[in-house]
């Protein structure tokens, strides 16, 4: 996203919530044949002109890429120089946002406590969502405030259980990057699933379940007001509002694929765990690591199933097991629809990046099962899939959930034996 002076920004606050204008903006697909035109393309990307959506180290796999107009003809000549092929996706991305923007003007307001799957829901009307699961299933389900965003707004967990202790739980979040919007959709999804159809009630018999739908409430409500492309938090810094959360865990924080300057897109925070959001996670999960048996960080997008390290090309001690479970997701998947996703190290699949959730879980708090889930992107639609795509999405992940939870229980069972 562009860069602001404080100033600047403060002055959108209160001008009404001015939107931002993408107008002029366009999105590339740049196909690489080679790990060094990736390395080439890496470096556009701690340059406020190019926001990656999507970067790799796949030969003959597109990456994605929104360049503002100042940087277009710089890219493509340094592209073309290259013999690197691109094609460009998007040619104005504004009009892919107004038209979303004007959806989200016409449509219904979903209902205090319902659910929608062919809307993106506002973080007000999932909390009342997750409120009213806990009022209608009491034996069930239970909500608790872990704090507020920086903003102050709740930030809700919702576990579901059929009582009793010492059960392994799957916890996921969602929603931490904030225009990722499939992704708390997701999580609802699941919620929807275990909690209001019956038939799905032995999925918490012997595991339970914990989510943060939205990780990063402020900036989920920024980019459905002001600034779409917004991935950060909305915490005041000096000269720009914001850090990435998944660059600002405590677990090699900083070392590498992160930015100190507080404009960028992956600005690490001044320390680790500076941000309200990324604290309440720690202290949940550092409360109940003992009972995690599988982290995942929902976000979007690429279709990848990707586990630790992050922070380094190196492999943890048990690679070959999140090797296995990450393809049980795939697989599953597959077999449903007919889609597929990449499994494999971060690291060696999408390049280095330190102070992420993932490598936090596995190395900060030994969980030993720790995922970032890469959900389906929108393509030609923009960043996010459009509505009427977000059900088939959220379907194909609860098969790839339900897949991850028979492992979870078989694990528990044999290991009680």
């Amino acid at each position: 996203s562009p860069v602001f002076t404080l100033v600047t920004l403060l002055g959108l606050a209160t001008a009404a919530q001015e939107r931002f204008s993408y107008d002029g903006y366009k999105v590339y697909s740049v196909t690489i044949n080679s790990i060094q035109e990736a390395e080439l393309l890496d470096v556009f990307s701690y340059d406020q002109r190019f926001d990656f959506w999507s970067k790799h180290r796949i030969v003959g796999k597109p990456i994605d890429v929104m360049i503002s107009p100042s940087g277009q003809d710089e890219f493509e000549s340094t592209l073309n120089y290259h013999n690197i092929k691109f094609e460009v996706m998007i040619n104005n991305f504004e009009e892919k946002v107004q038209a979303q923007y004007n959806r989200l003007k016409s449509r219904a307001r979903v209902d205090s406590g319902d659910v929608s799957f062919t809307e993106y829901m506002r973080h007000d009307e999932i909390n009342a969502y997750l409120r009213r699961l806990e009022a209608d299933y009491p034996n069930v389900v239970t909500t608790e405030v872990i704090g507020k965003s920086f903003e102050g707004r709740d930030r809700l967990i919702i576990k579901i259980s059929s009582g009793g202790s010492d059960k392994p739980t799957i916890f996921a979040d969602a929603g931490i990057h904030a225009r990722e919007w499939i992704a708390p959709s997701t999580a609802l999804y699941v919620i929807n699933q275990l909690v209001e159809v019956p038939e799905n009630s032995y999925l918490y018999e012997n595991v339970d379940w914990v989510f943060i739908p939205v990780a990063n409430p402020d900036g989920y409500e920024y980019t459905h007001d002001v600034e779409r492309m917004w991935r950060k938090t909305r915490s005041t810094g000096t000269i720009c509002f914001g850090a990435d959360p998944n660059r600002n865990f405590g677990y090699h924080w900083g070392a590498s694929g992160s930015s100190t300057w507080q404009c960028s897109d992956i600005y690490a925070g001044h320390r680790a765990f500076s941000e309200v959001e990324t604290q309440a996670l720690r202290d949940y999960l550092s409360a109940h690591s003992h009972h995690i048996s599988l982290y995942v960080a929902i976000h979007s997008y690429g279709n990848w199933v990707l586990y630790p390290w992050s922070y380094a090309d190196l492999l943890p001690d048990n690679a070959d097991e999140l090797q296995t479970v990450g393809m049980l997701y795939n697989d599953a998947v597959n077999e449903y629809n007919g889609n597929s996703y990449i499994v494999g190290n971060s690291a060696a699949l999408l390049g280095t990046t330190a102070g992420c959730s993932d490598d936090y879980a596995r190395g900060g708090l030994d969980i030993k099962l720790s995922y970032t889930l890469e959900l389906p992107g929108g393509s030609t639609d923009g960043f996010d899939p459009p509505e009427s795509d977000i059900l088939w999405i959220v379907e194909e992940a609860w098969v790839g959930f339900k897949a991850w939870h028979g492992y979870v229980e078989s694990s528990s069972a044999n290991s009680s034996k």
